[in-house]
């Protein structure tokens, strides 16, 4: 199991086309203004992971169990969403003994400990708008504080934001460095000796988020 990666977690495919769902800046103030609470749809938003080691790498998906997404004069300003780290799988494992000791080691104290912290979060505290992108674009910074396994960091990365018709979207591609969340197994930054045994500290977050206003 020591070749086994490390998934991704939080850290989401729009129901539209990427186009309409484009988020503008506007003149007016936010702050005077209200936030109302889109509810994240689980069933609609998706979260995936993808890791690398020195001889392979996998790939796999992450269940949200629930958030928001806060929307002040049609913009995305806010929200959080909370992922189920008992739901981890690796969809490049096809092999169902396999599957099931990757999960329980990812559900290990090597890793996760999803007995002891069943729950990851990511709780925005700023989006701010990319001035001149492009419709099909990443049109705003996100940045907020993500906790895997008890540690909080905070972490910006681009997106792709929007609202329209009661129907608010954030999808991205973010890079996390699970080191700083404590999750040092396998890393050649802590342990030297493992040759092609190590696992690398950085993975990618693929995110697609669906909020409603019900």
């Amino acid at each position: 199991m020591k070749k086994i990666l490390l998934p991704a977690l939080l850290g989401v495919a729009l129901l539209a086309s990427p186009a309409a769902f484009a988020q503008k800046a506007v003149k007016k103030s936010v702050a005077s203004v209200a936030a109302t609470s889109y509810k994240l749809q689980p069933q609609l938003s998706t979260l995936g992971w993808e890791g690398a080691a020195v001889t392979h790498g996998h790939k796999g998906t992450i269940q949200f169990t629930g958030g928001d997404l806060q929307v002040t004069n049609n913009m995305v300003t806010g929200g959080t969403a909370t992922v189920d780290m008992k739901t981890i799988k690796a969809t490049d494992i096809t092999d169902a003994d396999s599957q099931g000791k990757f999960v329980g080691h990812m559900g290990g104290a090597d890793f996760f400990d999803s007995g002891a912290f069943p729950t990851s979060t990511f709780k925005i505290t700023s989006v701010t708008p990319i001035k001149g992108a492009a419709a099909d674009a990443d049109n705003a910074t996100i940045t907020g504080d993500m906790t895997i396994k008890g540690v909080t960091q905070k972490i910006s990365f681009p997106a792709k934001v929007g609202v329209k018709n009661g129907v608010a979207a954030v999808t991205g591609k973010v890079t996390i460095d699970r080191t700083k969340f404590g999750l040092k197994y396998g890393s050649k930054s802590f342990f030297s000796g493992i040759g092609d045994k190590a696992i690398n500290d950085n993975f990618d977050l693929t995110f697609n988020v669906v909020a409603k206003n019900s």
